[in-house]
């Protein structure tokens, strides 16, 4: 081909941009359906990343070396944690702060004597032995934790939701609620659990006021946090430690585990959103696909004036496969920009730290081009094979 009829690359762009801003309403229109696939996808996976980096910084506060020992869950009855179970694990090595709860089955707690029985709020009572708040990571909103000693007079912890179902909302010197048919002293309130929010409920007691209320002495929970390095040693001997007869009673499970548990199936539920965005994406190619054909056939003059003066066919080709690749990328350009905004904004909204993957945005870029160079395929080879005759009929 001489130099004359000679089409660089830079003339090819030339010509693709040119024909976009013939027809900017159609331009728009199809390259939105990219956009919106693009946005989809990146959107997904930029609040699924942002959602586990915040897992992991609570992880990281909270810790994964927290164990929780209860009673085997089963389809035969197992007998209740013995009345030592808190002290024996605490001898284990390895184990750095030991708690325990008991549920106290016969426990109400009203916020004056005149609220009817029946409207308890589903605030249920639990006695405490040791620091449960430090244990698990968790902290005392207002006030203080309380007394675990044997003798310890009467006195009450209120966890976040039950404070809040109590109206109690900030803890003074006077602040009392009625327990056991007696008016017993509040003296702090806890900040919401994350490791075992099922706390959150719970009004926590003394033992011995716990002992005043029917408490049968068993703890049903017993809450351990190790050293780092020796977790798994000692989840294997607590159970043997607390019912050496018969550990198969005792199950011993890691609280962060279930959150971890809670982020697989939110990656179940991404994969399902980010196939939503790929159907919206290939719904978005075929947009292009017929865009470039209905192009294709408004322009048969032009490529009939175009070949009459020595353009070749691979030069149509070319010309009308460069629009569509730059209709996708604009597209793909304009969805990860809305994608971005969409995850900073909601990550931002929820308090977390913004993560969006850059595999995540060059695969949207990757796939607009992918898409773009498949869609107009059918298109630009449909223009380089109409003869000329055909075409100059046109005019």
């Amino acid at each position: 081909m001489s130099a004359r009829n000679a089409v660089g690359p830079r003339d090819l762009l030339r010509l693709g941009v040119f024909g976009l801003r013939t027809r900017p309403t159609r331009v728009v229109l199809s390259a939105l359906g990219i956009a919106i696939g693009i946005a989809a996808m990146i959107a997904v996976v930029g609040i699924s990343s942002s959602s586990k980096a915040a897992l992991d910084q609570v992880l990281d506060r909270l810790g994964t070396n927290v164990l929780t020992a209860t009673e085997a869950q089963g389809f035969s009855e197992t007998p209740p944690l013995p009345e030592t179970a808190v002290d024996s694990v605490a001898r284990q090595d390895g184990v750095e702060q030991v708690a325990g709860v008991g549920t106290v089955t016969e426990g109400r707690v009203y916020r004056n004597p005149y609220i009817p029985a029946n409207e308890s709020k589903g605030i249920g009572v639990l006695a405490a032995w040791g620091d449960v708040p430090a244990t698990l990571g968790g902290s005392v909103a207002q006030g203080r934790w309380l007394d675990t000693a044997a003798d310890a007079p009467p006195q009450v912890v209120l966890g976040d939701y039950a404070a809040r179902a109590l109206g109690i909302d900030d803890l003074r010197p006077d602040t009392r609620v009625w327990i056991g048919g007696q008016w017993v002293q509040v003296v702090g309130i806890l900040a919401s659990v994350e490791l075992e929010d099922s706390l959150d409920g719970q009004v926590f007691v003394p033992r011995s006021l716990a002992g005043q209320l029917g408490f049968d002495g068993h703890p049903t929970s017993v809450f351990l946090r190790t050293d780092p390095e020796q977790v798994a040693a000692v989840r294997d001997v607590v159970a043997r430690s607390i019912s050496p007869l018969a550990p198969q009673d005792v199950g011993v499970t890691r609280p962060s585990d279930a959150l971890a548990a809670k982020n697989a199936t939110d990656d179940s539920f991404t994969g399902l959103l980010v196939g939503i965005g790929g159907v919206a994406l290939l719904v978005g190619g075929i947009g292009v696909a017929n865009t470039m054909v209905i192009t294709v056939l408004e322009r048969r003059a032009e490529v009939g004036v175009r070949r009459a003066l020595g353009a070749r066919r691979r030069n149509i080709r070319d010309q009308f496969l460069v629009e569509s690749l730059l209709l996708s990328f604009l597209g793909g350009v304009a969805g990860v920009v809305i994608g971005v905004g969409v995850t900073v904004a909601f990550a931002v909204g929820q308090g977390w730290p913004v993560a969006i993957p850059l595999w995540a945005v060059g695969g949207g870029l990757g796939a607009t081009v992918l898409i773009g160079g498949v869609s107009g395929l059918y298109p630009a080879a449909r223009a380089a094979r109409i003869p000329p005759t055909s075409a100059l009929a046109a005019v």
